[in-house]
């Protein structure tokens, strides 16, 4: 039994030998229920004062036993509370209740469901980037990982909707769904849909055929790390400067020019024109690399003639002022 439920139990216990004391003084003496709460106190905890009136002989053989068992009983309370609180027990509490507030305020966050190799540096790469998430996993030993290392997490199943439900999934921007198999990534991926249709979802595969069913079962994106592996290594053999390149334009801090993606919203300056006539590049310097249309189509390296509409997502390359000023148009 954790010390927790202990605690409860002596508080039972306790509250108990109270309730019997007092019902035990009012029958045999025929006291007041305070006369008799106050004798059995006394009694319980040993502090030696004088009886409310003379005891009967009942009343003296109801005291022998109310003392072995109300002062074993105290004393049995006593020492599971002290265990409760050495232990850390009272601060854990209230520490996961702050958490838990802090998790009940967050919107437009990402849900992390699982904390294995994958899930890790999916978190590394969401705190580099300062964006707010919550941990989800069953295992102690990566909760406490997590608490460790500062992030906020709930210890649970991620396929069930209760834990869903208070990581904010309905108030949550996306959902990586990266747990020990393929079949548990699928549960997490319907029950987040179920919970939120509009909540973008990234989902591991461990195996080629799994992809089609988490597609099915809502995963907007499907990642297989197996085959990235696969074409990453190829790459770096046939061409390691490309890759080399590539991944510090894509993830480099100190890099001069990154790579970003943002939506063109309702009355951007930009909405409705055509890249040459928005002057982009002559108002903040950045290159359009590539337009994603509200529809779906992706328009790579596009023509000054393409016209940016709203809900459009454009990738765009450029130094950070370039990007700040980027920022103020889009």
């Amino acid at each position: 039994m954790s010390v927790v439920r202990r605690l409860f139990l002596a508080v039972f216990l306790v509250l108990f030998t109270l309730v019997l004391g007092t019902a035990g003084y009012w029958l045999i003496e025929g006291w007041s229920p305070f006369d008799a709460l106050y004798m059995t106190v006394i009694t319980i905890s040993t502090v030696g004062f004088k009886e409310v009136a003379p005891l009967s002989f009942g009343g003296r053989l109801f005291t022998l036993f109310l003392i072995v068992c109300g002062v074993g009983t105290v004393i049995y309370a006593l020492g599971t509370l002290i265990e409760f609180l050495v232990e850390g027990h009272l601060t854990g509490l209230l520490g996961r209740r702050k958490m838990e507030r802090r998790i009940e305020r967050l919107k437009d966050h990402y849900i992390v469901c699982g904390f294995g190799r994958v899930g890790q540096q999916v978190t590394k790469e969401l705190f580099r980037a300062k964006e707010p998430f919550v941990v989800i996993d069953n295992s102690t030993e990566k909760i406490l990982k997590c608490e460790q290392a500062g992030l906020l997490n709930l210890a649970g199943d991620a396929s069930e909707d209760q834990i869903l439900n208070a990581a904010g999934v309905t108030r949550a921007k996306g959902l990586i769904a990266v747990v020990d198999s393929d079949a548990d990534n699928i549960f997490v991926t319907l029950s987040a849909k179920g919970l939120n249709p509009n909540i973008f979802v990234v989902a591991r595969a461990e195996h080629e055929e799994s992809e089609r069913k988490l597609k099915k079962a809502g995963a907007d994106r499907v990642v297989s790390p197996t085959s990235i592996g696969g074409r990453r290594m190829a790459a770096l053999l046939l061409k390691p400067l490309v890759c080399d390149y590539l991944d510090v334009l894509a993830h480099g801090e100190d890099i001069e020019f990154q790579l970003e993606e943002s939506e063109v919203r309702e009355g951007s300056p930009i909405a409705n024109l055509s890249i040459k006539e928005a002057g982009v590049r002559d108002k903040t310097g950045i290159l359009i690399m590539a337009v994603k249309k509200a529809g779906g189509e992706i328009i790579t390296n596009p023509a000054s003639s393409v016209t940016v509409e709203p809900r459009d997502v454009l990738v765009v390359m450029g130094t950070k002022e370039q990007l700040e000023r980027w920022h103020t148009i889009v």
